[in-house]
């Protein structure tokens, strides 16, 4: 069993940038892949960028040149660092494993991006 903790959300406005933590227990030796999702109100849950163990990385569209992911695997962390944040980029934001499971789910982190 894996668990995942996020924190960093908070409100800022558009052109601002934030910086989320999300910190892995458990079992982690078992996961390759790290994603972090969002979720806005009234849609599903997408993926917004992912990590490989070893360091790879890939993001959605609508964030490449804005977000950066990385990790710890040390410290079994991972980040996600948001510039120029916009007004779509509010939503709940969690990590989970690539593929995702329904029990990693943590409480995720809200980000609100005001116009």
């Amino acid at each position: 069993q894996v668990q995942f903790v996020e924190s960093g959300g908070g409100l800022v406005q558009a052109g601002g940038s934030l910086r989320l933590s999300c910190a892995a227990s458990g079992s982690t030796g078992s996961i390759n892949a790290i994603a972090w999702y969002r979720q806005a109100p009234g849609n599903q849950r997408e993926l917004v960028a992912v990590i490989s163990r070893g360091g790879s990385t890939n993001y959605v569209d609508s964030v490449k040149g804005r977000f950066t992911i990385s990790r710890d695997n040390a410290k079994n962390m991972v980040y996600l660092q948001m510039n120029s944040l916009k007004p779509e980029d509010t939503g709940v934001y969690y990590c989970n494993s690539v593929p995702s499971f329904k029990d990693y789910w943590g409480q995720g982190t809200q980000v609100t991006v005001s116009s």
